[in-house]
């Protein structure tokens, strides 16, 4: 197995898991940060945008996963590539947007 198959693999997970909060936020109809906005990624985007933007992350996330190589999900190791793009890209996510959310913030008693 190429390693470049589980590179692909892992930026499938990351494109999965980018996808969710911009594809969740738009079906909700609520404005959520995207490239898109003014300043990018801090400014928000239409429920609309989202929605596409979204949608444009799982075809990304379609064609590394599905497209390249022999993806098996019962494999652990490419499980294990997915996971960790997609775990890589939550946690920086979290970080990155938890700051406009005030995610970042423990809560005090």
């Amino acid at each position: 197995m190429a390693w470049t198959h589980y590179l692909a693999w892992f930026f499938g997970g990351a494109f999965l898991s980018n996808a969710v909060p911009h594809f969740v936020s738009g079906m909700m109809g609520r404005p959520f940060q995207s490239p898109f906005a003014k300043p990018p990624g801090e400014g928000l985007s239409s429920s609309t945008v989202n929605v596409l933007w979204g949608f444009l992350n799982l075809i990304f996330s379609y064609l590394l996963l599905l497209r390249v190589g022999d993806f098996d999900l019962r494999a652990t190791d490419h499980a294990a590539a997915l996971g960790l793009g997609m775990i890589l890209m939550g946690v920086l996510m979290a970080r990155r947007f938890g700051r406009f959310h005030g995610g970042n913030l423990p809560k005090g008693k």
